[in-house]
C-alpha cells in the first residue's frame, strides 16, 4: 500500500454529535482520508472535558491530520478541511481545537570516523605530526562510518557497539562542516531554509527596482528608489536573522548580495552595459511564478481533481493545436490583407511555428491556476479541498483562455498587416510573418495584357508588386494602391526581383507593348 505524502501534520480535536452511528461515519472518513484517530473521549473525559458541556451523543475525536503546504496556518487548513469533510458526509462536527505538530529538524553536526591505529604512545616529532594532521584531513586513515552530534556525542557514537561486534577503541571523529563550534547559532533545518529564502528575495528587489527607475521619471522614478531602500532594509534584517546569533558578518554577506544583484540587474558584468530590462524581470518572474505555483497546485491533487481538471485540459489543447495546425495566424494575417489562406504558400515548419507561437499565448492565463497552487499552499480558506471540483470556475477559466487567446492572436496579426501595409505605402521591404516573405517584384506578361485571365484589378506592368508566392497554379500579387489583390496564371507572366518599391519597372520589348 502506498504511504500517503504530507507535508505538515495537525493535532486536531473534533466534537461528533449524534450518536453511534455518525461516530461510526465519522471515523470512516477519516480513515478514508489517512488521518488517523489517535483516540477518542466521551462525556465529561479527555482534555476538553473541563471546556465543553456534557452531551451523552457527543464524542470528542483526537484526529491527527496531514496535509499539503506551508507549516505557517497549517493548523487553519487543516481545520477548514475538517469542517469540509464533515458538512460533505452531512455529519455534525465541530473542531474544537486544532494545533500543529512541529518536527522540524535540528541541524547538527556531521563527523567522519577515522582510525587511530598510525599514533603511537611515544610521539611523534612536530613536522611528523603536522603530516599526520593534513593527512587526517584529507581522509588518509578514514573508516566506514558517519555520526552527528556534538563534538563528545559524535566520539560516543563512533565507540558505541557496532551490530554484535565490540565497541571499537582506536577510531575517533574529525568535523565535515563547522557547526560544531556554535551548537545553538542554526535555527532547525526548515526554518534555515526558510529565512535563507527570504534574504534572497529581499536582496533581489533592490537590483529589480533600481533597473524600473532608470527608466522611469518624475514620481514614479522616486517611488521606485523607496522601494530599492526599503528592500536594503529588509535585506539587512533578513540577514542578521538568518541565524540565532546575529554576527556583523552576516549582515555584510546580506549587504554583499545585494550589491552583486545590483551589479548584474544594472549591466555592471556585462560587456555591452545592457544589464536586466523591465520585460525581462516581468516576464521572468511570471514564468518563475507560474511555474512554482502549478508545481504546488498539481503535488497537492487528488485522482478525482487530476480527471477534473487535466482531461478537460489537455482535449481543449488538443483541439487548439488541431485548429493552430491549419495556422490561425496565417488565416488572419491574410483576411488583413484581403487575401485567403490558400494565397499564402506557407512552408509546413512555419505553420508548426505559428501554431506553437499560438499555444504559447495561453501562457499568462495560467496565472489564474498558479495562484490557485500558492492559495492552498497558504492554507487560504476558499482553496481548501473539500467540496468537489467547481465547474463553474473550470468554465470561466477555460473561457478567458480562449478569449485571451483570441484577442493575443489578432492583435498579433493585425499588428504584422499594419507593419506591411505601412512598408508598402512608403516602398520600403515589408516584414516577413512566420514564413511569409512577401518581396517587391516586377511582373512582365508573356502573352497580351487583354488576353490575361485571373482575379482582381488590371495588371500594371510599369508598377512593382509585393508578391506573395505562387499558390497552386496562381501568382498572388498585392499593389501598393490596389483595393484587393492579384491573382494570375504563373504561366502567363514572367517575374523578377525589383529595385524597391518606388522604382518603376522596366517594360522593355514585349507582345504586350506591341497591342
Amino acid at each position: 500500500m502506498t504511504r500517503p505524502r504530507y507535508d505538515q501534520r495537525v493535532r486536531a480535536f473534533v466534537e461528533v454529535c449524534g450518536g453511534p452511528d455518525e461516530w461510526q461515519e465519522a471515523e470512516r472518513r477519516f480513515d478514508a482520508h489517512g488521518w488517523p484517530v489517535r483516540g477518542f473521549h466521551s462525556e465529561g473525559e479527555g482534555p476538553l472535558a473541563a471546556a465543553l458541556e456534557q452531551d451523552p451523543g457527543a464524542r470528542v475525536y483526537e484526529v491527527e491530520v496531514r496535509l499539503f503546504g506551508a507549516a505557517k496556518g497549517c493548523d487553519r487548513g487543516a481545520a477548514d478541511r475538517l469542517r469540509k469533510v464533515m458538512r460533505a458526509a452531512r455529519v455534525e462536527a465541530y473542531v474544537r481545537r486544532a494545533e500543529p505538530l512541529q518536527r522540524d529538524r535540528e541541524v547538527l553536526s556531521n563527523w567522519r570516523v577515522f582510525s587511530t591505529d598510525h599514533r603511537h604512545p611515544g610521539g611523534h616529532p612536530r613536522w611528523r605530526r603536522l603530516l599526520l594532521r593534513r593527512a587526517v584531513l584529507l581522509g588518509r586513515y578514514d573508516i566506514d562510518g558517519i555520526v552527528s552530534g556534538t563534538p563528545r556525542q559524535a566520539l560516543r557514537l563512533a565507540r558505541a557497539e557496532r551490530f554484535g561486534r565490540a565497541a571499537p577503541a582506536a577510531v575517533a571523529v574529525r568535523p565535515l562542516d563547522g557547526r560544531w563550534r556554535d551548537s545553538v547559532r542554526y535555527w532547525r533545518e526548515e526554518e534555515f531554509e526558510r529565512r535563507l529564502f527570504r534574504l534572497v528575495f529581499w536582496a533581489l528587489l533592490p537590483a529589480a527596482a533600481l533597473v524600473f527607475a532608470s527608466g522611469a521619471i518624475g514620481l514614479a522614478q522616486w517611488i521606485w528608489v523607496l522601494v530599492a531602500c526599503l528592500g536594503v532594509s529588509r535585506t539587512v534584517r533578513a540577514g542578521s536573522e538568518l541565524y540565532r546569533k546575529s554576527r556583523p558578518a552576516d549582515v555584510g554577506l546580506a549587504l554583499l548580495l545585494v550589491v552583486l544583484f545590483t551589479a548584474m540587474g544594472l549591466g555592471v558584468f556585462d560587456s555591452e552595459g545592457t544589464g536586466w530590462t523591465p520585460e525581462q524581470i516581468v516576464v521572468t518572474a511570471t514564468v518563475i511564478g507560474v511555474i512554482a505555483g502549478l508545481r504546488l497546485l498539481v503535488r497537492q491533487w487528488t485522482w478525482g481533481e487530476w480527471v477534473a481538471w487535466v482531461v478537460p485540459l489537455v482535449a481543449t489543447l488538443a483541439i487548439s493545436s488541431f485548429v493552430a495546425a491549419g495556422s490561425v495566424l496565417h488565416a488572419l494575417y491574410a483576411d488583413g490583407l484581403s487575401l485567403s489562406p490558400d494565397d499564402l504558400a506557407v512552408p509546413p515548419i512555419w505553420q508548426v511555428l505559428a501554431g506553437v507561437k499560438l499555444l504559447m499565448m495561453f501562457s499568462l492565463v495560467m496565472v489564474l491556476p498558479a495562484w490557485w497552487g500558492f492559495a492552498r499552499h497558504r492554507h487560504h480558506g476558499y482553496a481548501a479541498p473539500g467540496d468537489g471540483f467547481n465547474i463553474v470556475l473550470y468554465v470561466s477559466v477555460l473561457l478567458l483562455m480562449l478569449g485571451g487567446a483570441t484577442v493575443q492572436a489578432l492583435q498579433s496579426a493585425k499588428a504584422a498587416v499594419n507593419r506591411t501595409v505601412a512598408a508598402a505605402e512608403r516602398g520600403e521591404e515589408p516584414p516577413s510573418y512566420f514564413g511569409v516573405e512577401p518581396a517587391w517584384t516586377c511582373v512582365k506578361p508573356i502573352v497580351e495584357l487583354d488576353r490575361l485571365s485571373g482575379e482582381g484589378p488590371p495588371l500594371n506592368p510599369r508598377t512593382p508588386y509585393l508578391s506573395f508566392g505562387i499558390s497552386g497554379d496562381d501568382a498572388v500579387l498585392w499593389g501598393r494602391s490596389a483595393e484587393s489583390p492579384v491573382k494570375i496564371p504563373a504561366s502567363q507572366i514572367w517575374m523578377k526581383p525589383a529595385e524597391s518599391g518606388t522604382a518603376p519597372c522596366a517594360v522593355g520589348d514585349t507582345k504586350s507593348e506591341k497591342r
